[in-house]
């Protein structure tokens, strides 16, 4: 009786097998779209695609046939683990970890409810809530993409990355300045420090930001000697390093310095786009985000500062998107979330096609080429055999109408629908 139960413990379970029927499935690999669709997924990977016949009897069957299926959504740029945004410049100081733990929870659930199934999440001021955050998801504890995270802001003092505004006696909490560094060696002690503490990639503020008091978006915040010490510490780590960076200079002081990709690229010249497709680094410019911040940030009351920064970056920074497109340059998409309410995520697909992209292409930066970015490209970004069972569904055609992916249906993520 041992011996057999020994056996049956040792012989691995029957894979579950579940079917989708997809009335139109959009290839992201080769930028078409296929109809009536067979999708074949055992476990939580996708095990088959091809064109629809009926399958083995009593088999699970989910019935999209009157639907557009694509990969999982990507969002390279977002913050769950951190409060909104307010008018208030002291914000993030009136919450604990533990009710930031709480809020990312929901903004998790969101995200993953309007299709996105996996996210770069590029920085919380409380360090170390995306990794925990990050954690929870993957052990099933609650509901949320797939993350990417960094754990904390690498950033000079008073810079991008750190909380300011406050009157100068008031004191930040020290796991809020975690990524503070003044030099070379300390930037790589910091990057060390982070990837300890189970961060998956870096983010270092290049420049200044526009929702950050004291700062300026052209000004450079990082020598390109500390970016280079991030970058290479970063890859002894096996990870990467990012940089927010709007101003012109930045932009290629990160791109020299070896980053992966460039947030924002709000002032990007010819140059900088010349060279970001030289070095294959990637742009993850948040075009959507300009008039969101310029409407409710005014209704709201926003600091001036940020209002003015926002006016002078907006369109220069979509200038600046469609000449990159222009060039072939990479990007993927990203969107700031968390400066606007999550789940809204989407929004953004309708601003890229208006500034030059394809619907296509606009889908393909939302997925394959988001997931290269990642180094996931294994896994996710891709309706094919191997990858995660990552799908969303939408009623109607999103490559003649974008904005249908502002309403997406059903979301599945590793083969369990979540939505």
């Amino acid at each position: 009786m041992l011996t057999a139960v020994a056996v049956a413990v040792a012989m691995p379970a029957a894979a579950e097998t579940v079917y989708v029927r997809a009335g139109r499935l959009v290839d992201v690999e080769k930028g078409q779209v296929l109809t009536d669709r067979r999708i074949r997924i055992e476990d939580d990977r996708i095990a088959a695609v091809e064109p629809w016949a009926p399958p083995p009897a009593g088999a699970t069957v989910i019935d999209w046939s009157g639907m557009t299926v694509l990969p999982g959504l990507i969002d390279m740029h977002t913050h769950l683990a951190d409060w909104g945004q307010t008018s208030n410049v002291a914000e993030p100081l009136l919450h604990s970890a533990q009710d930031i733990a709480l809020v990312g929870a929901e903004n998790a659930r969101k995200t993953l409810r309007a299709g996105f199934t996996s996210v770069h999440d590029v920085g919380c001021f409380r360090a170390f809530t995306d990794v925990a955050l990050r954690d929870a998801i993957d052990a099933g504890r609650i509901k949320g993409p797939r993350m990417n995270v960094v754990g904390a802001y690498i950033t000079a003092p008073g810079g991008g990355g750190e909380v300011t505004g406050l009157a100068p006696d008031v004191q930040v909490p020290a796991d809020m300045r975690m990524g503070v560094i003044t030099d070379a060696r300390q930037a790589k002690l910091k990057t060390a420090y982070l990837f300890q503490h189970g961060v998956d990639s870096i983010k270092m503020i290049a420049t200044g930001a526009v929702l950050a008091e004291g700062t300026e978006p052209g000004e450079i915040e990082l020598s390109e000697e500390e970016m280079r010490a991030v970058v290479a510490e970063a890859a002894n780590r096996g990870g990467y390093a990012t940089a927010h960076a709007h101003g012109a200079e930045g932009i290629k002081a990160a791109i020299r310095a070896g980053v992966r990709s460039i947030e924002h690229a709000s002032l990007i010249d010819d140059e900088g786009i010349a060279l970001a497709r030289a070095k294959g680094v990637w742009l993850v410019m948040d075009v959507y985000n300009g008039d969101y911040i310029e409407e409710v940030g005014r209704k709201e009351g926003w600091p001036e500062g940020y209002l003015r920064k926002n006016r002078e970056t907006t369109d220069l920074q979509r200038e600046g998107f469609r000449k990159a497109v222009k060039a072939g340059v990479h990007i993927a998409f990203g969107t700031d979330a968390g400066v606007y309410p999550h789940g809204l995520n989407a929004r953004q697909f309708a601003y890229m096609v208006r500034n030059g992209m394809t619907p296509m292409q606009a889908i393909q930066a939302a997925t394959v080429e988001a997931a290269t970015l990642l180094r996931w490209e294994k896994d996710v970004g891709a309706a094919s055999p191997g990858h995660f069972a990552d799908l969303v569904a939408v009623a109607g055609d999103p490559i003649a109408d974008i904005r249908l992916l502002e309403r997406v249906g059903p979301v599945m993520k590793g083969g369990k629908l979540v939505r």
